[in-house]
């Protein structure tokens, strides 16, 4: 659960309350205002959720990974759950909707049509809408449709793995829009893995993107017809007459060097840059589904805005959009932690609550279940939040749910901007780029106390900006419950800069200050006595050579090795997977914790290798990108006993892990 990072660790552990200008100011967390609500799953229903229809008499449909779809009553907790299995002998759905007395979901190889024409509560007829080509890899997922206004259907379809040749599926890696009659019409490729995507109030297409090969770190990016997002998979099919746009492979190469994303679009017109980027690890890791809030104020003081599931940390997050020079952009920011699994779909209640699918297999999460069904009800309280994020032509405007103590909210202490921002190349993910520290040079408050101005000095396009406060209380004494987020400012606004009187004029910003809200951190791309690569001239030949690889799952290929105490090891790691793994080895004991110490490095992670700087990590390899090999020298431990080895990449170290067993 995150806090303000300024209240104190004390108070929170002894459960005090802190004093602010004469109030009472109660440590807060997300269970003050929202309550989550478990749905219990009968045992026969393996409900790995990859769907959930809300229908107007009250039942939830849920479809699932293994091929059914169940029929839940008393889903809102009215009474005790009642599941139905309405169809099975499906192939992975993965989306859900329910329209006109009939269920349309995509399957694997096509969008289905299911219908209970007969009455009994079982579906008893199956008409194919439309066929996808595949070509049996498995990563070639499939998902919706979200239907449009008109009664159009939108599906996504994901790309190969690139290790057996992405692609290789007609029209994966696209946006398909498909009428009733299966008609289909491509929109928009460049998608790796669009698990969750929405059609807002206005008609627009979002679609949220995992980090992969091209893509640096999670991201939602708005889709127009002839829009390329960015990964190459899909553009296998732009030579074909329905594509709206013939952007080829071969048009990347001269993109493809690790520069900006929104550099590589000054030269590639059909590149569409992200509305918003979820900065890997800093907000998730795994984006999933994406709903917006139109449920009248039944969900809290976000109304319009986004939520953004999350299936690696089983959290939401919160999104909110503006449009500057004709484009999208915004700001996410954390919203909910928690969950029982890793969120996959989100859908509103009849009453305004959210129901929230989730499964775990294939891709490991913090919640520890392997499926579950919950519901996130607000309790009518509002928090104490950053409402939303307005980009200014020389800064920033931040607005808060509720009044804001007014001493603090002049004082610049409170603030700090960091901008950032990711390579675009066909590597799987990025390290952050370009980090600076940005200088603030006015603080204009609004006169209600619920907005604040933080003019910089300078800003800069396409690129994230950190945007940290801490110490605000608001004017009724609530701690803010988050304290930071991230705008991508892909657009400059047009307009005059602020003008600034004395008493708004930040008069010496203290960097000192601004580096203590940096994580303290030593790069580890240098050969240290944890990471040595080259073997001692003393030692004539390792003692022992252990090697382990990687296998689909998020698992080393050996989980367990034996060596004698202060044996010369050799440890030879090949990372065969597609996506960024390394090795560190523990203290006894010492996994969760270093885990935890990699997770907290934020900015300064990617540079670190996420090998944080801890006494309790021994060895180390860096971060490998795919394909990559590294070789470590070290003496085992003296001490006999079971030193975990881990890759403490954030989200892999929970189940990403082996044991270096030294025995005398």
């Amino acid at each position: 659960m995150r806090i303000n990072r300024s209240i104190s660790i004390t108070a929170m552990l002894l459960g005090l309350t802190l004093v602010s200008n004469g109030q009472t100011n109660a440590v807060q967390s997300e269970k003050d205002f929202y309550s989550l609500k478990t749905i219990a799953i009968p045992q026969e229903a393996k409900l790995e959720v990859g769907g959930i229809a809300v229908l107007p008499d009250g039942r939830i449909a849920a479809s699932t990974r293994r091929g059914e779809i169940w029929m839940i009553e008393n889903a809102y907790g009215n009474g005790a759950p009642h599941f139905t299995k309405f169809a099975s002998g499906l192939h992975e759905v993965l989306g859900l909707a329910y329209r006109d007395g009939a269920f349309y979901c995509t399957q694997r190889g096509e969008l289905t049509k299911i219908e209970d024409r007969d009455g009994d509560g079982r579906a008893d007829s199956f008409t194919p809408v439309s066929i996808f080509q595949l070509s049996g890899n498995y990563h070639e997922y499939a998902y919706g449709p979200v239907f449009d206004k008109q009664g159009d259907m939108y599906v996504t379809l994901n790309v190969a793995w690139v290790g057996y040749g992405d692609g290789l599926g007609k029209w994966h890696g696209w946006l398909l829009k498909i009428k009733p009659d299966g008609t289909t019409e491509p929109i928009a490729t460049g998608l790796r893995s669009p698990a969750g995507f929405n059609i807002n109030n206005n008609g627009d297409v979002f679609y949220a993107e995992n980090q992969g090969d091209w893509v640096g770190s999670g991201r939602v990016t708005h889709l127009e017809k002839g829009d390329f997002a960015g990964n190459a998979g899909g553009l296998n099919w732009t030579k074909e007459p329905e594509s709206p746009l013939r952007l080829t492979k071969e048009d990347l190469k001269a993109v493809d060097n690790g520069q900006p994303m929104h550099e590589a679009a000054k030269k590639i017109k059909e590149l569409k840059l992200p509305a918003v980027w979820f900065p890997h690890t800093l907000m998730g890791i795994s984006t999933s589904d994406i709903l917006q809030d139109d449920v009248n104020g039944s969900f809290g003081p976000f109304a319009g805005q986004y939520y953004v599931a999350d299936q690696g940390h089983s959290k939401i997050m919160r999104m909110t959009l503006e449009k500057v020079n004709g484009k999208y952009q915004g700001a996410c920011y954390p919203f909910y932690e928690g969950f029982a699994s890793g969120l996959l779909r989100l859908r509103w209640g009849l009453d305004g609550s959210m129901f929230a699918g989730m499964t775990s297999r294939g891709w490991a999460s913090t919640g520890k279940a392997e499926y579950a069904l919950q519901r996130l009800v607000w309790n009518g309280e509002t928090p104490f939040e950053m409402k939303d994020i307005h980009a200014l032509p020389d800064g920033f405007e931040i607005e808060f749910t509720l009044p804001v103590d007014a001493a603090k909210l002049k004082n610049a202490m409170n603030y700090s901007v960091n901008s950032f921002t990711y390579m675009y190349h066909h590597t799987y993910g990025s390290p952050i780029i370009q980090n600076q520290i940005r200088k603030i040079k006015g603080i204009v408050p609004s006169a209600d106390g619920k907005k604040v101005k933080l003019v910089m000095d300078s800003l800069i396009a396409g690129h994230i900006h950190e945007i940290k406060v801490q110490n605000l209380t608001s004017s009724n004494g609530k701690s803010l419950l988050h304290d930071f987020a991230y705008y991508t400012m892909n657009n400059i606004p047009k307009g005059n800069p602020t003008v600034l009187t004395e008493a708004q004029k930040v008069k010496m910003m203290d960097m000192k200050h601004d580096m203590k809200m940096m994580p303290e951190a030593t790069s580890v791309n240098t050969i240290t006595a944890k990471r040595k690569l080259t073997m001692p001239g003393d030692w004539g030949q390792p003692d022992v050579v252990l090697k382990i690889g990687t296998k689909p799952g998020l698992k080393f290929d050996v989980s367990r090795f034996e060596v004698k105490a202060g044996a010369k090891v050799r440890l030879i790691f090949s990372n065969n997977d597609d996506m960024t793994h390394n090795v560190v080895v523990v203290a006894p004991g010492a996994a969760d914790e270093v885990g935890t110490l990699a997770l907290q490095l934020g900015l300064k992670g990617s540079e670190m290798n996420y090998v944080p700087n801890s006494p309790k990590v021994l060895f180390h390899t860096k971060l490998l990108p795919p394909d990559a090999i590294e070789s470590i020298y070290f003496f085992a431990p003296t001490t006999p006993g079971e030193y975990p080895f881990i890759c403490s990449y954030p989200g892999h170290a929970s189940v990403m892990r082996g044991i270096l067993k030294v025995v005398k």
